[in-house]
């Protein structure tokens, strides 16, 4: 009886309290350098997105003059709980750094083992020394293009595809006006005269938003694409019917003969675009039409186009005003540095909740597909490939960490 007692005792004593584990909390070092390309006028975070970061206890080092460019001053980021400091050496001491573009050779110089960089790859025109330097320094690089989010799109190419493809339109409006490189002519429609024509090549996100645009300010605009099903979700998803047509050369000749404006908006995953539009072609339409050539960060769809800047965007073929500026978001900073900082700053509080940037990859397989170097690894096997660079996949790396 007594053996009884005492075994019923050791379940009667008072016990520790087991709670629940939960996530250790980290906070991060960010670093947002000054963009130094000439032709890049976005930055990553805007002081709205810095201040939600501060608040959640992140420590966030602005360069100074990082947003200028973009119309944020120095006082708005410092106010908004930034830290502003005037060496790229400063910045670069951060844990994870933010830029646009990708870095370049002096930048890579500043790089350390195991510091993230996330940043646009620009694949295009990266080369094989590109890589290597950033494997010797042992980063953990992620590549806005290559980001995916929980519905399985890309944020970042869809957000800046929306921007080109509105953006476009107002750029043809401008120059359409213009009496020096247009036809002195009020882009859309107005009473008893008739609507402005719109040819748009490509029916994906930027040929959709061109059109929405274009359809807004009262034009009459025709969508040629070479898939039945990208016309088909374009008509739905404007929820309404505009003309549509498979890109057979005749039919595109004679709708770009009457245009007052043409938009190539041709993507390619192969890294470069097919070249649809002859020289001959570009002789027929009339004289002060305008064609904006958004596929010029392919290499362009027009045989006539060759790559511009934002300082000299313009130049005229046959009597037809080429804009042929790679990067449009750029020319409207404001607008496309909040777009990316909408994209960025939930992603880091869910970095900083999950402890640091190692944990929030094993758990967020959307922005596991952006790595392409983990601490020195090449993880995208397509580069691996075209590089001839050592492969591993991301997915068994993760695994290997837990």
């Amino acid at each position: 009886m007594e053996e009884q007692k005492s075994k019923y005792s050791e379940f009667l004593r008072p016990q520790e309290e087991m709670l629940e584990v939960g996530k250790l909390k980290s906070s991060l070092y960010i670093g947002v350098p000054k963009e130094t390309s000439s032709v890049e006028n976005r930055v990553v975070l805007v002081p709205d997105g810095v201040n939600l970061l501060a608040k959640h206890g992140h420590h966030v080092m602005i360069e100074a003059g990082a947003g200028t460019a973009a119309h944020f001053t120095d006082h708005e980021y410092s106010e908004a709980g930034a830290q502003i400091v005037y060496s790229p050496g400063e910045i670069f001491k951060a844990d994870i750094i933010l830029k646009v573009a990708p870095v370049n050779a002096v930048e890579q110089e500043y790089l350390k083992p195991k510091q993230t960089l996330i940043s646009a790859l620009q694949f295009g025109i990266q080369k094989e020394e590109y890589f290597r330097s950033l494997i010797q320094k042992k980063v953990t690089s992620l590549a806005f293009e290559l980001i995916r989010d929980r519905a399985n799109t890309f944020p970042v190419i869809r957000a800046m595809s929306e921007i080109a493809g509105s953006t476009s339109i107002f750029i043809a409006a401008q120059y359409l006006s213009d009496p020096e490189y247009g036809r002195g002519k009020m882009f859309g429609g107005f009473t008893g005269i008739r609507p402005s024509e719109v040819v748009i090549i490509g029916a994906g996100t930027v040929g959709e938003y061109a059109t929405r645009s274009a359809v807004g300010l009262g034009a009459l605009v025709k969508v040629f694409d070479n898939a039945v099903y990208r016309l088909r979700r374009l008509q739905n998803n404007l929820g309404m019917r505009v003309y549509t047509s498979i890109l057979h050369p005749t039919g595109l000749l004679e709708s770009m003969k009457s245009a007052d404006v043409v938009i190539g908006a041709i993507h390619t995953k192969n890294g470069k675009t097919p070249c649809l539009i002859t020289e001959d072609m570009v002789r027929e339409m009339k004289d002060g039409a305008i064609i904006i050539d958004i596929s010029i960060d392919q290499g362009g769809c027009f045989e006539t186009s060759h790559p511009t800047t934002h300082k000299n965007p313009v130049y005229k073929v046959h009597g037809v005003t080429h804009y042929c500026v790679p990067n449009i978001p750029s020319r409207v900073p404001h607008t496309a540095s909040q777009a990316l900082s909408n994209i960025f700053v939930p992603i880091l509080l869910d970095v900083g909740t999950d402890g640091g940037i190692d944990n929030f990859l094993k758990t967020d397989h959307g922005v596991r597909q952006g790595v392409y170097l983990y601490n020195g690894i090449c993880t995208n096997s397509f580069i691996s490939r075209y590089f001839n660079l050592p492969f591993q996949d991301i997915d068994l790396l993760m695994a290997a960490f837990q």
